[in-house]
C-alpha cells in the first residue's frame, strides 16, 4: 500500500474535503503537479480547474475549484480557494463546474 498523507480543501464558506490520501493532482499556472507522500514543501497558486484526490480507500474524488493556492508543508496539503464544488462525474464535469464557479464570482465582481 501507498504512503498516504493528510488533505485539506477549505473554502470560505467549509472544509470542502478533508482526509487521508496516496496522491493529488492540482493544476497551477506552470502545469499540472501531483503530489504523492513526502512531497518537498511547496507553496503555489491554483488555476480553475478540477483537482484530483486519490484517498487511501482508493476512492478518486474530483473537486472543481476557482483559483486558490496549495500549500505543501510536513506530509500535509492545504488546498484554499475561494470556491469550490466536489464534481459527481469525472475530470470534465470538475472543469465546467469550474468555468461555471469562475463565471459567477466574474458576475459579482461587477456588481460590487
Amino acid at each position: 500500500m501507498a504512503k498516504s498523507f493528510h488533505v485539506d480543501v477549505v473554502s470560505p464558506d467549509a472544509r470542502l474535503w478533508s482526509g487521508e490520501a496516496t496522491f493529488l493532482v492540482a493544476k497551477t499556472p506552470e502545469g499540472e503537479i501531483g503530489i504523492m507522500a513526502d512531497h518537498e514543501p511547496l507553496m503555489g497558486a491554483l488555476v480553475t480547474s478540477a483537482v484530483k484526490v486519490e484517498g487511501v480507500d482508493g476512492i478518486e474524488t474530483v473537486i472543481a475549484v476557482h483559483g486558490g493556492f496549495i500549500q505543501v508543508l510536513e506530509n500535509s496539503v492545504t488546498l484554499l480557494t475561494d470556491r469550490a464544488q466536489i464534481a459527481t462525474g469525472g475530470v470534465d464535469d470538475a472543469t465546467r463546474v469550474a468555468e461555471e464557479l469562475a463565471a459567477a464570482a466574474e458576475e459579482l465582481d461587477t456588481i460590487f
